[in-house]
């Protein structure tokens, strides 16, 4: 769609992405992956470091050249028409990229002449944007005064200075401490009830599950599924039983074929079941199974399915044993965006 001002497809996507590859050489970061994302919806991509989140951002945001697949957003498609997506974004980066020698209200005031904001606007838009993300008393501090997450929510302001159709958040509470975090938390909220999409990247748990419309979990450059936290947690059954017993290979044979029981997963020591039903009630027939066989039961543990739970059904590990990203160009980052 090629308008002056496209708000996306008429189905309410904003961003459309159509089997995207990227490579560094014989690495492929991203592997033909295709998603969209809904108007208004703050949509997460989940995964590790180096699963390929912020090589698919930067072909969104155009710091990198797309390689194969298309891309749009907004209407605007990111190789054919760069210039009209870069006014349509806004940017929080991983790593901060604020001038600190300059201070909150001088960065603002500066991002918006970069973008030819008239000057009224400009003020107007400053003073909105320090009420939004409660820096106003801060507004003549130096940024290299502020603590981290004061400098995060004063990269979000800027990010949305030009009020941006979509902001693209590249892992934006990392580094803070678990209560900044989730004020953090409450300010992204904020920007997204004002009507701006948030394309979020995180290797958060709980920040996907928080903040997120959906999810989609992303390892190893593939997208592995995507859906609502509740949608995600709901593959893997109503509940999960743990169980460890003094004979696991055939407590095993014995409770795979159960009724209730959706799948099994080994582990290292012990299983866990996912079941269909309510695990208080399937709990004492499992239990009866297991003794009437003569296997002793020695810990068992029924919970309600999580992120964490799902990641690892779907990827087959726990997203801290991942180690580091491979090494991927630096680009050099201009303002917020």
């Amino acid at each position: 769609m090629e308008t002056d001002d496209p708000a996306g497809s008429s189905d309410g996507t904003i961003i459309c992405v159509e089997s995207l590859e990227h490579a560094y050489g014989d690495f492929r970061a991203v592997d033909g992956i295709s998603f969209a994302v809904r108007r208004g919806e703050i949509f997460s991509f989940l995964g590790p470091n180096g699963a390929g989140k912020s090589t698919a951002i930067n072909v969104l945001i155009t710091l990198l050249a797309l390689q194969k697949g298309r891309a749009t957003i907004a209407g605007y498609d990111v190789t054919k028409e760069p210039q009209k997506v870069r006014e349509s974004i806004g940017i929080v980066f991983q790593d901060i990229t604020l001038d600190r020698d300059m201070t909150v209200w001088e960065l603002l005031e500066f991002h918006g002449r970069l973008y030819t904001m008239p000057a009224g606007e400009r003020r107007k838009r400053i003073d909105e944007l320090l009420k939004l993300v409660q820096l106003e008393s801060k507004r003549n501090e130096l940024s290299k005064r502020l603590s981290g997450g004061m400098k995060r929510r004063l990269e979000i302001a800027r990010g949305l200075m030009t009020r941006p159709k979509v902001l693209f958040l590249d892992e934006p509470t990392i580094g803070l401490d678990p209560q900044t975090r989730m004020r953090m938390w409450e300010y992204i909220k904020g920007v997204n009830r004002e009507g701006t999409t948030i394309f979020l990247t995180t290797h958060y748990m709980d920040e996907a599950d928080q903040l997120s419309d959906r999810i989609s979990i992303i390892d190893h450059g593939k997208i592995i599924i995507t859906g609502t936290s509740w949608e995600l947690k709901n593959t893997l059954g109503q509940d999960l039983i743990y169980l460890e017993t003094d004979n696991d290979k055939a407590a095993l044979g014995l409770l795979k074929d159960l009724p209730p029981v959706r799948d099994i997963k080994a582990k290292t020591r012990g299983f866990t079941l996912m079941v269909n039903e309510d695990g208080t009630k399937v709990l004492p027939g499992i239990i009866d199974t297991l003794r009437n066989a003569g296997i002793e039961i020695s810990t068992i543990n029924l919970k309600k399915p999580s992120m964490d739970d799902v990641f690892v059904f779907y990827t087959g590990k726990e997203i801290r044993d991942e180690g580091q990203a491979p090494a991927r160009p630096r680009f050099m980052r201009a303002g917020g965006r």
